[in-house]
C-alpha cells in the first residue's frame, strides 16, 4: 500500500481535495485545450517576456477622460492649422501662376500688335487720301477689327491736353487759342494695350502766349532804361 502524503495542499491530503483537469478536450466547448506552460526563473505571469503577458499600455491610458479629450483637441487644432496654412499657400500659388499667365499673354499680344502698328498707318493714310476702297478696304477693316478684339485702343485727337507720359512733342509753339500745353497737331496716332502704352502719340504742342519769356516779348528789362 502507498503511502500519501498528509500535506493539506496536495491532492492526497487530509485537507480539501483539489481536482485537476488534464483532459486535452474541453468537455464544455469541445475546443483543443492549449498545454500549460509554468512560467520560467520564477517569472510571474503578466511580466513582459512571459507566456500571457499584457503589451505595454499607452501612456494615455493612465490619464483620465478630460486630459485625453484636451490631447485629442490640440491635436485637431494643430491638424486643422496645417490644412488651413496649405491651403493659403495653394491658392497664392495659383494667383501667381494666373497673374503670371495674363502677363505673359499681354507680353505676346503686345509684341504681335507692335510689327503691326506700321500696316495700321498706312490704312489710316490710305482712308485719308480716298484710296481704301473694294477688297483692300474688306481687308483693312478685317485687320482693324481684329486688333480692336485683342484690346488695341488708338487714341490722339486735336485738342488733346498735353500728357507726357502718352504723347511725344515734335513740334511746340505759342498760341492764344489754348489755355494750357495743348496738342494742336496729331502726326502720328498713338496705340496701347490696357494700361501699356505701345506708341506714344507725336504731336505739335501749343502753349499760351503769356507763357512766352520775356525777352521774346519785346519788353525791355528795367535795369537796361536808360537813366536820367
Amino acid at each position: 500500500m502507498t503511502d500519501r502524503p498528509n500535506d493539506p495542499g496536495s491532492e492526497f491530503g487530509d485537507g480539501e481535495p483539489v481536482v485537476r483537469d488534464k483532459r486535452r478536450i474541453d468537455p464544455e466547448t469541445g475546443n483543443l485545450r492549449e498545454p500549460s506552460q509554468a512560467p520560467a526563473g520564477g517569472a510571474r505571469p503578466g511580466m513582459p517576456g512571459t507566456p500571457g503577458a499584457q503589451p505595454p499600455r499607452d501612456p494615455s491610458d493612465l490619464i483620465g477622460p478630460s486630459a485625453q479629450e484636451a490631447l485629442l483637441t490640440e491635436a485637431l487644432a494643430e491638424r486643422t492649422a496645417d490644412l488651413q496654412r496649405l491651403q493659403a499657400e495653394y491658392v497664392n500659388y495659383k494667383r501667381r501662376v494666373d497673374r503670371d499667365r495674363e502677363a505673359n499673354r499681354e507680353v505676346v499680344i503686345g509684341s504681335v500688335l507692335t510689327e503691326l502698328l506700321q500696316t495700321l498707318d498706312d490704312i489710316g493714310r490710305a482712308r485719308e487720301a480716298g484710296e481704301l476702297e473694294g477688297a483692300f478696304k474688306a481687308v483693312a477693316e478685317s485687320v482693324e477689327r481684329v486688333t480692336e478684339k485683342l484690346g488695341l485702343v488708338k487714341y490722339g485727337e486735336v485738342g488733346d491736353h498735353f500728357d507726357p507720359r502718352i504723347h511725344e512733342a515734335l513740334l511746340h509753339n505759342y498760341s492764344d487759342e489754348v489755355d494750357g500745353p495743348t496738342a494742336t497737331l496729331v502726326m502720328q496716332p498713338g496705340y496701347r494695350l490696357g494700361e501699356r502704352i505701345l506708341r506714344a502719340a507725336r504731336v505739335a504742342v501749343s502753349e499760351p502766349t503769356e507763357q512766352l519769356p520775356a525777352e521774346t516779348t519785346g519788353e525791355a528789362d528795367p535795369a537796361d532804361k536808360p537813366t536820367e
